[in-house]
């Protein structure tokens, strides 16, 4: 019996190693899903809604290469969209099967009827719709080769009509070819960027996730130039781990010491990043950007020069044209305020606020001690990305995942779904705040159904904490950021696996370290103090007068208690020096 196009795609994925799908099905999906239950050889995932789907996917595909997610006609592949930004802006390689309405019913303003191409545009590197069936095989072997050759989104329009079309045989490739090119300059931009190095005395480096396989080298070149290395969050656990020069992060989430030692140095080598806050880059001093990609070059900083090069390969043509630098003192005065950091992080820790008021940095403390060496953390953006950052170290098997390209709330219980899928047998940590969790709470479901093993910790603060800063620190006190939030343990309890209410600082620990233990999906509803701030490492003095403005303003609308309580959960900030 001959097959048709649905089955010849989903002949096409398992050759392309995929293990699962996220999906709703209907309509148009139908016969898809139909392909992949004959298959046997892809699981079907019924997520509660299709932007957990692509974001599951995009966890997958960062963790293991490529993963795939799917939406019917209309409002199902819309809901794809977010996590196909964030997806696509992080760059990995993920399949989206966007299936529409019939051709026939197409341009008559039909029911469910979107436009595909227009739609996907701007977050995918690769957009097109299959129309006939001989077109199938082609547009399919040349979506998943985009997305693995460009590290993005590739998204196939799929009518359902066309779907149960007799498959046609293509003459084209079916396989699918990974690249690992060696790319680094030019040997005469070798001697330049050597000659920039030679010449310096006081340099820095700064890497980002460009630089994750190349921590050995990374370290062997800061060992050779006496440099302190500083990281993006997304550098954080490949660059931090085993890094006797590490000095942090710099950036809103960052502690002063990367800061300081950046615009300290004299020469910053800008290692496989494209960090976006260019007001924490310095502009006084040399800057030489290495990327894969060329049109990342200058787009942050004024740059020295811009390089294309890997970073593994260009370190290795680089080292043999390197003086050896015997002055450390650079680095030593550099490492030597880390350490003063990290002492005053430790207050942070120390003191573990009261009843309903745990301080959030103690709990991410607690995670950190208690997770495994090879813990999967997920991270939702707001205050829970900053807790993250600054409190769960690198080990070098580690992995934390986030929307930090995107900045969408929402994705950590989401990702930590298709992380404790793709890899069952590691611990997977979801990071959630109240306000994140909320927006995607349904999916707690398919948690359950698919007895996904996850731990939830969510930092209660009620408030959207991240907005609440921004508000104040532009001098406007803080409206509508406040939450109501139902009993979250109850819910999970409700949705079928336990849920643990946390209270006191003193109830933490064994209830963190239960949670590790459980076997099977639990969440930690741990309520935290909703007035703990997280200052940037650098403070504009524009900020320091917009939060006494706004502290004012609630002082004159009745406010006192709110602004003592912050003022007392945040005098840790006056003890931190840049």
């Amino acid at each position: 019996m001959s097959k048709i196009v649905a089955e010849q795609l989903v002949d096409m994925l398992v050759e392309a190693g995929v293990k699962r799908v996220y999906a709703v099905t209907g309509d148009s999906l139908n016969y898809f899903n139909d392909a992949i239950r004959k298959n046997g050889k892809i699981k079907w995932i019924h997520v509660r809604h299709e932007e957990v789907g692509a974001y599951a996917a995009a966890a997958e595909a960062e963790l293991d290469g490529f993963a795939v997610c799917a939406g019917s006609c209309g409002p199902g592949h819309v809901h794809l969209i977010n996590g196909l930004y964030d997806a696509h802006r992080s760059h990995v390689p993920l399949l989206a099967i966007a299936s529409t309405i019939n051709t026939g019913e197409m341009g008559m303003d039909f029911f469910q009827e979107t436009n595909t191409i227009k739609l996907f545009d701007d977050c995918s590197c690769y957009n097109q719709m299959i129309m006939t069936a001989e077109q199938a095989p082609r547009i399919i072997q040349t979506a998943i080769q985009h997305a693995l050759g460009k590290k993005g989104v590739a998204v196939i329009g799929l009518p359902g009509d066309v779907s149960e079309l007799k498959a046609v045989e293509s003459n084209i490739s079916t396989q699918f070819f990974h690249c690992n090119p060696v790319i680094r300059p030019s040997d005469t931009e070798l001697q330049q960027l050597a000659k920039a190095i030679n010449e310096s005395t006081k340099i820095t480096l700064f890497c980002g996730i460009g630089a994750e396989k190349a921590h050995d080298q990374v370290v062997q070149l800061s060992q050779h130039i006496k440099a302190p290395v500083g990281y993006s969050f997304r550098g954080k656990m490949s660059i931090q781990p085993n890094n006797p020069n590490e000095i942090g992060m710099t950036g809103l989430l960052g502690q002063p010491s990367a800061y300081h030692s950046m615009h300290e140095s004299h020469l910053v080598l800008l290692l496989g990043t494209d960090f976006p806050y260019d007001k924490f880059m310095p502009t006084d001093n040399k800057i030489i950007q290495i990327d894969t990609s060329s049109e990342r070059l200058g787009r942050r900083a004024n740059l020295y020069m811009g390089l294309c090069g890997d970073i593994t390969d260009t370190i290795e043509a680089l080292l043999p044209l390197l003086e050896t630098k015997t002055d450390d003192s650079f680095l030593q005065a550099q490492l030597k305020f880390y350490e003063s950091v990290k002492e005053n992080m430790n207050i942070y820790i120390n003191d573990n606020g009261g009843e309903d008021t745990i301080q959030p940095e103690y709990v991410a403390h607690i995670i950190d001690k208690l997770a495994s060496k090879d813990a999967i953390f997920t991270v939702d953006t707001g205050m829970t990305c900053v807790w993250g950052a600054r409190f769960i170290k690198g080990t070098g098997e580690r992995k934390m995942l986030g929307s930090f390209n995107h900045g969408s709330m929402a994705n950590a219980m989401p990702m930590a779904i298709g992380a404790a899928l793709a890899h069952p047998e590691r611990q997977v940590i979801a990071m959630c705040g109240d306000g994140g969790l909320s927006m995607l709470l349904g999916d707690l479901a398919t948690i359950n159904q698919y007895n996904i093993p996850i731990k939830i910790i969510v930092f209660n603060n009620r408030a959207l904490g991240m907005v609440k800063l921004e508000m104040e620190v532009n001098g406007l006190p803080d409206n509508e950021t406040d939450m109501v939030n139902p009993d979250f343990g109850l819910i999970a309890q409700a949705m079928g696996f336990q849920g643990v209410n946390v209270h006191k600082p003193e109830d933490v620990e064994t209830a963190i370290e239960n949670a590790l233990r459980h076997n099977g999906p639990i969440l930690l509803n741990i309520f935290t103090n909703p007035n703990a701030l997280a200052m940037p490492p650098k403070v504009e003095w524009e900020q320091v007068v917009g939060m006494a403005k706004s502290m004012t303003r609630l002082m004159l609308g009745g406010k006192m208690e709110e602004v003592l309580d912050t003022i007392k959960s945040n005098y840790k900030h006056l003890k931190e020096g840049i």
